[in-house]
């Protein structure tokens, strides 16, 4: 499925930092974007994922079709790694829980209360939550945060296989993950030159986001 942005403004704070957006990322490829601390990305990826409002502008699909992996990695604390996996698998209606907790390298820790994993380990636990989803657009700021070199290579695998069963990707990343043929955008030609007010129609998102 297509990811397909349409003359996107977004804001922070109440103020537009970002105008005139658009971009498309087609079935089995990846698009990064670029441009300077502050710019925008992590707002822009929010906006995309439904999880804010954009002041103006259309995204397709809505956020129904939309994976979304930021900075927060939506772990329970009080639950085992397993648990957590089981409540979104029963929120995205599958029951690969054992599959993602292999594919993560999470089996050996399946019983452990998530309280107890180190950032990296909940991280990947975090990450396994995409391979729940079966949702075709994966919107990931950052998603190798707090992962050591090994597995960053590993979740790399895991995203081209996304791509390859025709899945899209749009990220942030300040590591390279080696993704062939994967384009890039940088955000700086779109900053804002006025604001705009919150009030504006939002970028057509019908459905609350999961």
């Amino acid at each position: 499925m297509d990811l397909i942005v349409t003359e996107l403004s977004v804001a922070r704070g109440g103020i537009a930092i970002l105008a005139g957006l658009g971009f498309a990322v087609t079935a089995g490829n990846a698009l990064v974007l670029r441009g300077p601390n502050g710019v925008g990305k992590t707002t822009v990826l929010r906006t995309i994922a439904g999880l804010q409002p954009a002041l103006t502008g259309r995204v397709a699909p809505g956020p129904e079709q939309i994976a979304w992996a930021g900075h927060a990695d939506a772990v329970k604390s009080t639950l085992t790694v397993r648990e957590n996996l089981a409540f979104w698998a029963a929120i995205y209606g599958v029951w690969a829980v054992d599959t993602a907790l292999a594919d993560l390298q999470l089996t050996d820790l399946a019983d452990r209360p998530a309280q107890t994993l180190s950032a990296g380990q909940k991280r990947r636990l975090g990450l396994a939550r995409l391979l729940l989803s079966d949702r075709p657009v994966w919107v990931l700021d950052e998603p190798t945060v707090s992962l050591d070199a090994a597995t960053v290579a590993h979740f790399a695998t895991l995203l081209s296989r996304h791509l390859r069963d025709g899945g899209a990707a749009l990220l942030t990343s300040h590591v390279d993950l080696g993704l062939d043929g994967a384009a890039e955008l940088d955000l700086s030609p779109y900053r804002a030159r006025g604001a705009m007010s919150l009030q504006a129609s939002p970028a057509g998102f019908d459905e609350a986001f999961l």
